[in-house]
């Protein structure tokens, strides 16, 4: 397990028991991998399998110290079940993609916000010690601001950016009224090993890294001169440990951007992972796609300073990294 072999945490986790939710999905099976690899207590993970795949957890489900639990957040009973007796929640099971949003406002709604309200709920009940949990970078929708700082948001441009806020919210409010500890994390843009490259809704980097690989001309939305703060997977990682076991004062009830600090153009990804794979094709330009930021990147100051957040693997490392998994997972 290369990936993890660095120890985020400062605190002995052997007897300590987690949450994974959406934790059979990309980032919650990345998390997942690291607590194992570190003797986690107790490392429980749900998920309806809706999005998730039984595949990105089969090296750590048969463990002695995890348990799976093939159930719903949109269930109230389900999330008191998968909370009971855990100390600390990894929240990453959602219905991601700006444009299956705007295409299915309602299931969006289900799964971001009742989903969200029923395990935090559940979560409080539970006496939990921290809730962490995923937002985005889309909370800051229409906000011209360069770059992006927490506290300056703008009006979201799509359902998704919508619930990610309002998930924001809750946790704010559910910190004052009940007392739970709440962090939230903005992720820009996050790739890397076992983000997947199929289905309407499947991210640019796997994407681009599919065809290439198949010397097949991918899509890009737009002139390709829209820019994003790329996020390697273990950054997202690491955020999400310092986040349940910082012991900074002020840490809770906030926001943090979960980023890199660096601005990449779509075009210029294309041609790294071109000549990463050898691939001779060029891009195809298609129309801009609804709901798009044109440019995101963000300021990390404020992870720095409450999380210790330092990202330790940029954009170039991550490709090659994720490059490795592509070969070796659909070569």
């Amino acid at each position: 397990m290369p990936l993890y072999n660095d120890n985020f945490h400062r605190t002995d986790i052997s007897n300590c028991s987690f949450l994974i939710t959406g934790g059979a999905g990309f980032i919650g099976s990345n998390i997942v991998e690291y607590l194992v690899h570190h003797g986690a207590g107790e490392v429980r993970i749900m998920d309806n399998l809706c999005e998730g795949k039984l595949e990105n957890i089969a090296d750590f489900i048969e463990l002695p110290n995890v348990q799976f639990l093939e159930l719903d957040i949109t269930n109230e009973s389900d999330c008191q079940t998968a909370c009971a007796n855990i100390d600390y929640v990894s929240h990453q099971a959602a219905l991601g993609s700006v444009p299956r949003s705007i295409e299915t406002p309602l299931a969006t709604n289900a799964a971001n916000v009742t989903g969200f309200l029923n395990l935090m709920t559940a979560a409080k009940d539970a006496g939990v010690k921290r809730f962490v949990y995923a937002s985005s970078s889309s909370v800051y929708g229409d906000s011209p601001e360069m770059p992006k700082v927490e506290s300056q948001i703008g009006d979201p441009l799509s359902p998704y950016a919508a619930t990610k806020y309002t998930n924001e919210v809750y946790a704010g409010t559910f910190g004052r009224c009940y007392g739970l500890e709440t962090v939230g994390l903005r992720y820009f843009n996050v790739y890397g090993p076992r983000q997947k490259p199929d289905g309407p809704y499947a991210a640019v980097i796997p994407l681009f890294m599919d065809a290439l690989l198949k010397n097949q001309p991918p899509f890009i939305n737009g002139d390709g001169e829209q820019s994003r703060d790329f996020t390697f997977v273990s950054n997202a990682v690491q955020a999400n440990v310092r986040g349940m076991f910082t012991t900074t004062p002020g840490a809770s009830r906030r926001a943090y951007n979960v980023a890199v600090g660096e601005r990449v153009t779509v075009n210029q990804l294309f041609q790294a992972i071109k000549t990463l794979t050898g691939a001779t094709v060029d891009a195809v330009y298609q129309d801009p796609r609804e709901g798009d930021v044109k440019h995101s990147l963000a300021d990390i100051s404020l992870a720095e300073q409450y999380l210790d957040y330092q990202p330790n693997t940029q954009f170039e490392r991550g490709l090659e990294i994720t490059l490795d998994w592509f070969k070796k997972r659909f070569g």
